[in-house]
């Protein structure tokens, strides 16, 4: 089974990136053949609005996203890991969540309206940390990564949420933090309905 995993952050080897690398191990014991996006390595820009993948399902804009669009529509298993900046996405995870606004159009362009309500590409988890305690820190990430994964035809399954860790490397410090995120990998490639499948195949 193939999987997928977006680093979000900016900063390399952050408490998110250590996070989404366990989660990728655990997911790679299940038996599954992993796939990396580093957003802060790729050369894109933001949505232009301008309603060139209206008609298309394509977006108009020439740059490294031209290669990851696959990817994001083919996997059928996506972790997306975020910190928390202003209780949201950094802007380079939320450039590549606006941009998948070509794979929406592309999901309706493809779905009759009664389709739209079953997602036939997979899954997709968040994992976030953030260095507050506030009650609804998760709330913006999670909504808006709930409706990328919509627009990549895939359901939101939820995911792992850490609280009051601050500074760089701080989660190794978590009591189950780790171990937590290497068990979601796992669980969720021996969970997925498509794992399933093939292996009654």
């Amino acid at each position: 089974m193939k999987v997928l995993g977006i680093y979000g952050s900016p900063r390399k080897e952050g408490n998110s990136d250590l996070l989404l690398d366990r989660v990728l191990e655990g997911a790679q014991s299940a038996g599954a053949e992993i796939t990396k996006i580093y957003i802060r390595d790729l050369k894109i820009s933001g949505c232009q609005e301008c309603g060139g993948c209206d008609k298309t399902g394509e977006c108009v804009i020439t740059d490294d996203l031209e290669k990851i669009y696959p990817l994001l529509w083919d996997t059928p298993l996506v972790f997306l890991s975020s910190p928390i900046f202003f209780y949201g996405m950094p802007a380079q995870a939320k450039m590549l969540v606006d941009r998948s606004q070509a794979l929406w159009s592309r999901r309706m362009l493809r779905k009759a309206p009664a389709g739209r309500k079953n997602y036939d590409h997979g899954q997709g988890y968040l994992i976030a940390v953030g260095a507050t305690k506030g009650k609804n820190l998760f709330e913006g990430v999670e909504l808006t990564a709930k409706y990328f994964f919509d627009a990549l035809d895939k359901s939101y399954e939820g995911g792992l949420f850490f609280r009051a860790v601050e500074g760089k490397g701080k989660i190794t410090e978590h009591p189950t933090a780790l171990q937590e995120a290497y068990e979601l990998g796992r669980k969720a490639v021996l969970g997925s309905p498509l794992s399933k499948n093939s292996q009654e195949g």
